[in-house]
């Protein structure tokens, strides 16, 4: 393949012909529909994946009163719960989180259509929650764990003493965590009779693939381009507080207000936590799902 070299403003890549590229790219998509393979294989293991019972009568507090778990089905026979990090006492939920949620207004028809529903749940109080969520021009249901024990159950909140350690159960292993709520998602279903069972969890890196902003920036030349930040995803802000000279005009409404201060200084504790916790293992953070 003829190889030219084509300076631009940051990038230098090779630069061929038409005919040259086509059959770069063929060989490409060979390996993406391998992929692509290998993904429908995976989905299918993890659906013959067996199940367990739960037994925990969990009641959440959220907009609508008390619910216990089998109401936050709403009438579907499959629940997706997604942890968010936003523990008691937190100014604002995880960025990261943030910026997974961001995807979930449009598609919660969707999985309606599919017999699924999705809601969040955190430790943060259900005040602290709804103020939050109305912030950020969210419609999705999220309810607050605070008064149960099912964060810690489904090992996404960590006592002092664990913190205290550096050492707790995350993502099926002892490991350290920078933030005492960790995120993840659960899945359950629901049978005729109301029996409820836990059918899958994913932690860490297996959160990846919610992140669509992530799978349109893999498909771009610079792709994440985050190998000289602190941490993966420290660019990561809420939508509201990026510098308004990045904000693309076709996305700013009254939801969307300017920064007034830096985005290093409204960077929150917890990705604070992360960058000192880099180096200490393969923790991952609020904003670095790095355990795979």
């Amino acid at each position: 393949m003829t190889q030219v070299a084509e300076k631009h403003a940051t990038l230098q890549h090779t630069v061929v012909t038409e005919q040259e590229w086509i059959v770069a790219r063929k060989e490409l998509l060979g390996r993406e529909k391998e992929f692509t393979r290998q993904r429908d294989e995976l989905s299918r293991l993890r659906r013959e994946l067996p199940w367990v019972r739960i037994t925990n009568n969990y009641v959440f507090n959220g907009p609508d009163g008390k619910e216990t778990l089998a109401e936050l089905f709403g009438g579907k026979s499959q629940l997706i719960i997604y942890h968010f990090m936003f523990g008691p006492g937190w100014e604002e939920g995880c960025p990261s989180c943030s910026m997974l949620a961001d995807h979930m207004n449009g598609i919660l028809t969707h999985l309606a259509q599919r017999d699924a529903r999705f809601v969040a749940v955190s430790r943060a109080r259900a005040h602290q929650i709804e103020a939050f969520k109305k912030r950020m021009g969210w419609n999705f249901k999220w309810v607050s764990s605070f008064e149960n024990g099912f964060n810690r159950d489904f090992n996404v909140s960590f006592s002092q003493q664990e913190m205290a350690a550096q050492n707790m159960y995350y993502n099926y292993q002892m490991q350290n965590f920078p933030a005492d709520e960790a995120p993840g998602v659960s899945v359950f279903y629901k049978d005729d009779a109301g029996n409820i069972f836990h059918t899958y969890s994913a932690y860490g890196r297996g959160l990846d693939i919610l992140l669509n902003v992530y799978n349109f920036l893999d498909m771009t030349p610079k792709g994440r381009d985050e190998d000289a930040l602190a941490f993966p995803m420290a660019w990561v802000r809420h939508h509201d507080r990026y510098p308004q000279d990045v904000q693309l005009e076709d996305v700013q409404s009254e939801d969307v207000h300017a920064a007034s201060t830096s985005a290093a200084a409204q960077s929150t504790a917890v990705q604070t936590a992360a960058a000192k916790n880099k180096d200490k293992g393969p923790a991952g953070s609020c904003c670095s799902h790095e355990v795979a």
